[in-house]
């Protein structure tokens, strides 16, 4: 069962461990809560052994109106079938991507910010902390889900 600490920041298959003041904004500490994580992105199978752990600082939207600060203990796996072209691989959720430094929230947010929200791309990286690469590539995500093909 989920704690309330881990539904109020809804990052999903993600767990929250532990909660601490920074000095910019709470820290949040975090595990992976989903077992499909385990499983190896190139043949499907569940991993037994740890390669151990891995600290990742995945950015995410304000909490509370408070910059969030993110950490995430996250697994690095071995996998075992013969023959596999992977040998290793870290765990990933749907919220965090794997080799992303965003949530997929935090790219939506910023989308959504220039195209239903009337910001400039320059204006929606100032004030998400963002890149205007970044904001311009999360826009043309929202625009394509969003717009007609033609």
């Amino acid at each position: 069962m989920e704690d309330a600490t881990t539904r109020l920041l809804g990052l999903d298959g993600l767990a929250v461990i532990a909660v601490a003041d920074g000095p910019h904004g709470p820290v949040v500490d975090l595990v992976t809560a989903d077992e499909r994580a385990r499983r190896c992105p190139e043949c499907g199978t569940a991993a037994r052994r740890s390669k151990g752990r891995r600290v990742t600082r995945p950015r995410d939207l304000p909490v509370g109106g408070r910059p969030t600060r993110l950490r995430w203990f996250k697994r690095r796996w071995r996998c075992d079938k013969p023959g596999c072209a992977r040998a290793s691989f870290t765990e990933a959720v749907t919220a965090v991507p794997a080799r992303k430094r965003l949530t997929g929230r935090l790219r939506s947010a910023a989308g959504a910010a220039v195209a239903d929200g009337g910001r400039t791309i320059m204006q929606a990286a100032r004030d998400l902390d963002m890149s205007w690469p970044v904001v311009a590539a999360a826009f043309t995500a929202h625009a394509a889900a969003v717009l007609p093909s033609m």
